[in-house]
């Protein structure tokens, strides 16, 4: 066997793995998010994770793989619709690849099923089921593709050279917008807050399926990071790797002191909310800083993350798992933080974008990702902001008082995912 053949097998074989590793991560936001949130709604949440990723696979495999990679101009991708290969330029934007077709559409299905996890939970506990059908289609061919094709698919991000390598913007920052509008429209569950506005705590019903959830999207986070190389040959997925899981566990201890210093408790919640705040920060600098860089850029996004949970509690949004807090605002962190911490040597490693402002590269690459996160939300934020409205006035968003109230397992799924605590007749029968 040649050595061509023998590199062609072994990248095909670790992005295979990564993508089962990304595709995998759906197990852990079923956890985290059931975990996080109240038991008469726990079928429901984790039951729709198996909805959205099989929503995403034939919306992406249909329309959205060909607006984010195929061939067009610098908005969208024009070409390749069906995961058809029209000419040898249909996917050009993925050349540098060197796997099979199919393995890089699955590869990259993962991001977006996890772009799209993040977004619901902007909607936990209190949306129709329909909405997930038709918003979760319009996400995976309209906003999500057209943002990737900016920064990946040769669009006019990528062009100026913007630092993402593995979906700080693309992936996490969309889906947070989007939770963010979503929550938003849909308004406060019963009874989150009091008339005069003050936050009641609604905990989740069980800390040990938040805490599973983490370890399991920690683990999966080394096929995003680190499989975004695509290749073994040069090994540099083991760097990659290594700053990634850094900048998670400062993000844990970072989280968890910031917790003690301003509640007075070492919270579980927030050191796991910690963890994935660390790592969604680092997963668009992975590839670009320093290790010292990655502990710090993961102990900032860890700590700040919990203060803005707080403060966006305050101000009276009300989102469950705190998706814009951990995704949005840490992608925001991640993403700027390559403007100041990209190593001039990993930045000829990669050959995107120029060295960060400590670096001596000035303001360049600082500019660079703030157009890239400015531009980004406001796509996200005005398209999002218009479906979900459009869809408040026609078929209306929210379920009704009383089935809130109930649950959404039974009041729309027609059973509980707890029959045992939560159906009065079992009970009754206990007796």
């Amino acid at each position: 066997m040649k050595a061509e053949e023998i590199a062609f097998a072994l990248d095909s074989i670790w992005v295979m793995v990564a993508a089962v590793l990304v595709i995998g991560m759906q197990a852990g936001f079923a956890l985290i998010e059931a975990g996080s949130t109240r038991m008469k709604n726990s079928g429901h949440v984790a039951g729709k994770q198996i909805l959205s990723f099989s929503i995403a696979s034939l919306a992406f495999w249909a329309a959205g793989f060909a607006i984010t990679f195929g061939e067009g101009n610098s908005i969208i991708g024009t070409s390749g619709w069906l995961l058809h290969e029209s000419s040898t330029n249909t996917f050009s934007s993925l050349d540098w690849a060197n796997v099979p077709l199919a393995l890089k559409f699955l590869f990259q299905l993962g991001f977006v099923g996890v772009s799209l996890a993040i977004a619901w939970g902007g909607f936990a506990e209190r949306a129709k089921l329909s909405v997930y059908f038709i918003f979760g289609t319009i996400f995976t061919v309209l906003i999500y593709p057209v943002i990737g094709h900016w920064v990946w698919g040769g669009g006019w991000l990528g062009t100026m050279g913007m630092q993402d390598f593995a979906g700080s913007t693309v992936v996490h920052l969309q889906g947070a917008v989007a939770a963010l509008v979503a929550t938003i429209l849909l308004g406060p569950r019963l009874g989150k807050f009091n008339r005069d506005r003050t936050p009641n705590l609604i905990p989740g019903h069980n800390q040990v399926y938040t805490v599973l959830g983490g370890i399991l999207l920690w683990v999966g986070w080394f096929g995003f990071n680190a499989g975004s190389t695509m290749a073994v040959g040069d090994g540099f997925f083991g760097y990659v790797a290594l700053t990634t899981n850094l900048a998670a566990a400062a993000g844990a201890i970072a989280a968890i002191a910031a917790a003690k210093i301003l509640t007075g408790k070492a919270d579980i919640p927030a050191m796991v909310n910690g963890v994935l705040a660390a790592l969604v920060a680092i997963t668009a600098a992975c590839a670009f800083v320093e290790p010292w860089a990655a502990v710090v850029i993961g102990a900032f996004a860890g700590a700040f993350t919990f203060w803005t949970s707080l403060y966006f509690e305050k101000k009276g949004i009300d989102d469950p798992i705190f998706a814009f807090s951990v995704h949005g605002i840490a992608g925001i962190a991640g993403t700027i933080s390559t403007g100041f911490f990209a190593s001039p040597r990993l930045v000829e490693i990669t050959g995107i974008g120029k060295a960060g402002l400590f670096y001596g590269g000035g303001f360049s690459q600082l500019i660079t990702q703030t157009i890239g996160v400015l531009g980004a939300a406001a796509y996200v934020g005005a398209v999002s902001f218009i479906v979900l409205f459009a869809l408040k006035k026609t078929i209306g968003l929210r379920v009704s008082a009383e089935q809130e109230l109930s649950g959404l397992d039974i009041s729309e799924h027609g059973s509980y995912g707890y029959p045992e605590q939560l159906d009065p007749t079992l009970l009754k029968e206990a007796k």
